[in-house]
């Protein structure tokens, strides 16, 4: 089920009327049995299977890191529980990927050389799942967090549905202690949730389903236009994919705080960024930092001897892992690339171009952070195009032909219709608004303490754009995809 269904706001108030019922001692119980509902309504058994199986593998290899003396052993089952862990996620995800791209060299060799292709399975959640399954068997290994020896708090750790299809990716020391913990209700913590919820819900349902409805026009036939034409679809899908994003993210935020757990804050006004280092320091926040710590680190350290060299060597490629991760294409790999080249650029320019702020005496201008905003959001606007094209020849054409005219702009806003136009706008310049004042999380205690004609107008602007705005409830979101 998804966030925007109504399914989904029934089965809230249900899983909360269970754990009052059960009390806290069974409270892991009831959140576990309703993320496994929450999975299975998906409809496919062997995604559940996949959870499982990982849960198991996991948390008996993390026991073995840490009960084995020797480190030959500690190794072996490290390594064993994430190759494991790996390979459900290469056989879920990315099996058809690699047997197409075998088959095409197969064929450079000789036209009777194929393999076997197997179907393409739904994945959604297992990138998240695996991630953080093999986060916590590093966080072992290295004995920053302790094995946990109950396996329901684990599984729970794995599979706790608000965070379970779409993250955020929760290390071990951060969600492990509360799921642990036994704490009463709080009606202040049930609130900001309720409102948290409700922002990410306008976020996903008012701005970026209407968002999609010039973008999927666009990039659905991306050789009927050009110019400007490609270029707005490309901005907007910029703020398409960041209000479905973290508007899955408030959702889920929200929904855990009504179960008096914090997960991890996703967002942090990104493209008011003014490198692409520290967008990547606010956008999807706990996977950047999974990929800091858990692969450029270790790269950064085997190749210390490059130097500059080995730093850039470093984040190439663990950024053109990053790119993988979401999906089993080479438009993924390319996007990753890209910014993989943004960032090991930066290591051999950032010095010079430290010097020459100086000497212009321009460090302090506020003319030069707003060409390095505008100047960062065109580089991760142009990676986009790779990342949102079906098929690397839609993202070649997209660059090729963005300075050539505007051919079918005019047709593209007549379709969507009067109405269309203007709630986008609307909406679009409400959004904006909020997010260019540094949009701070609603559920904060000084919202709070605001006068009472504040918060209703927030409560009531909030309600009146789902009732008379909103999208198809079933719109799926982006990130599921990944």
């Amino acid at each position: 089920m998804n966030f925007n269904s109504i399914e989904y706001l029934l089965f809230v108030p249900l899983v909360f009327l269970a754990l009052l019922l059960a009390g806290a001692r069974f409270r892991w119980v009831v959140l576990l049995a309703g993320s496994c509902y929450f999975y299975l309504t998906l409809k496919h058994l062997y995604l559940l299977m996949a959870l499982f199986g990982v849960t198991a593998v996991t948390y008996l290899c993390g026991i073995g890191i840490e009960r084995c003396k020797e480190q030959r052993w500690k190794r072996a089952f490290f390594w064993s529980g994430v190759g494991a862990d790996l390979l459900v996620l290469a056989g879920m995800k990315y099996l058809p990927f690699i047997e197409g791209n075998l088959n095409l060299l197969l064929k450079g060799v000789s036209s009777g050389l194929a393999v076997p292709e197997g179907r393409v399975l739904v994945s959604i959640g297992v990138s998240y799942f695996v991630f953080q399954a093999v986060s916590y068997l590093v966080d072992v290994y290295l004995e920053m967090e302790k094995a946990e020896r109950h396996p329901g708090y684990f599984a729970l750790y794995l599979a706790f549905f608000p965070k379970l299809l779409q993250g955020p990716i929760e290390r071990a020391g951060d969600l492990l202690p509360q799921l642990r913990e036994a704490q009463p209700f709080d009606q202040e913590n049930i609130r900001a949730g309720l409102l948290l919820f409700g922002w990410g819900l306008f976020k996903k349902a008012v701005v970026a389903d209407r968002l999609a409805l010039y973008v999927n026009t666009v990039y659905g036939d991306v050789h009927a236009y050009t110019g400007l034409t490609l270029w707005i679809a490309t901005y907007l899908y910029a703020f398409q994919l960041y209000y479905d994003f973290s508007g899955y993210t408030d959702m889920a935020l929200g929904t855990a705080r009504m179960l008096n757990i914090r997960l991890t804050q996703n967002f942090a006004t990104p493209y008011l960024s003014r490198s692409v280092a520290e967008f990547w320091r606010r956008w999807h926040i706990s996977f950047s930092r999974c990929i800091l710590d858990y692969i450029f680190k270790p790269l950064q350290m085997q190749f210390r001897a490059g130097k500059n060299w080995g730093t850039a060597a470093a984040l190439l490629i663990a950024f053109l892992a990053s790119g993988l991760w979401h999906g089993a294409s080479w438009c993924f790999v390319i996007w990753g690339g890209l910014h993989g080249i943004y960032l090991a650029s930066s290591v051999f320019y950032k010095p010079w171009q430290k010097k020459m702020h100086r000497r212009l005496e321009v460090e302090k201008s506020g003319l030069l952070k707003v060409w390095q905003t505008l100047f960062t959001f065109h580089l991760v606007c142009f990676a986009w195009i790779f990342f949102r094209a079906a098929s690397v020849s839609d993202a070649f054409y997209v660059v090729a032909h963005l300075f050539e005219g505007s051919s079918g702009l005019a047709d593209l806003f007549a379709a969507q219709g009067a109405t269309d136009l203007a709630i986008v706008s609307v909406s679009g310049v409400l959004m904006l608004s909020v997010y260019l004042v540094r949009e701070r999380n609603l559920a904060q205690k000084d919202f709070f303490q605001a006068p009472l004609w504040i918060r209703w107008g927030v409560y009531l602007g909030l309600t009146a754009g789902l009732l008379f705005f909103n999208m198809d409830s079933n719109a799926g979101f982006i990130y599921f995809n990944f």
